[in-house]
């Protein structure tokens, strides 16, 4: 069934300043994006990829690059996103096998069509009641034995961790052009703003979306990753 809630656009008007303002954590993004290549090096060589989120291209144009028999279904809710990403995919060369949606992951159409669902950093903008239905959309859209993929911040903020990593977190966000007004409010944006959940929590709502056996495969501060297999239909 599609989604046919209003599309809410937080990201186009800052959309061309998003790679530039993210580029400061390109090393963080590199390793990411090696672990996913390598994650991904078994599945058939021409995979139909979905990326939920798509943003601005990163993720297909890393996989792209390696997996030249790749086609790829981006989508987003944020038109500037999709404009630009539409301008880097075709400065890359691999716009022709790319199709981009303006939307969510319902308005992908249904169906086991897909060898690899991607969602990366999207996750924690998902209401917490809301999160276990958008890992399942992404699981139902898999191929049996499809490879979903799971990246979002991460973290159990009521652990006697938190503290500690919060000023690591702010470390983060200074590199990203963080005012001392937002780094003051900082524990309330990620209770409050975004939907970060534990990561116990996290793999739970993956089991229950039909990922049988989520497994950790990165962690960087709070941005943790998660993939794993849809089961084989019996």
């Amino acid at each position: 069934m599609k989604h046919h809630s209003p599309v809410i656009d937080h990201f186009t008007a800052s959309a061309k300043a998003y790679d530039e303002r993210n580029r400061q954590l390109a090393p963080i993004a590199e390793n990411m994006h090696f672990l996913i290549r390598l994650i991904l090096q078994n599945a058939p060589a021409r995979s139909h990829v979905l990326c939920v989120g798509v943003g601005t291209g990163a993720e297909i144009i890393s996989l792209a690059k390696y997996f030249p028999e790749y086609t790829f279904v981006g989508v987003d809710p944020s038109v500037g996103m999709l404009d630009v990403c539409r301008e880097r995919l075709a400065e890359a060369g691999v716009l022709d096998r790319c199709e981009l949606i303006h939307g969510y992951v319902n308005d992908v159409a249904h169906g086991e069509n897909f060898d690899a669902a991607l969602s990366i950093l999207v996750a924690h903008f998902v209401k917490r009641e809301e999160r276990v239905n958008f890992y399942r959309a992404m699981s139902e859209r898999l191929r049996s034995n499809g490879i979903l993929i799971n990246t979002e911040i991460s973290f159990d903020l009521d652990s006697a961790e938190f503290p500690l990593m919060l000023e690591n977190w702010k470390a983060v966000q200074s590199l990203m052009g963080a005012t001392p007004e937002s780094l003051a409010n900082l524990s309330m944006q990620l209770r409050e703003m975004l939907s970060v959940i534990s990561p116990a929590d996290t793999e739970s709502f993956l089991k229950q979306s039909g990922i049988a056996v989520p497994v950790k495969f990165f962690q960087a501060f709070m941005i943790s990753g998660w993939y794993g297999r849809k089961e084989l239909l019996k």
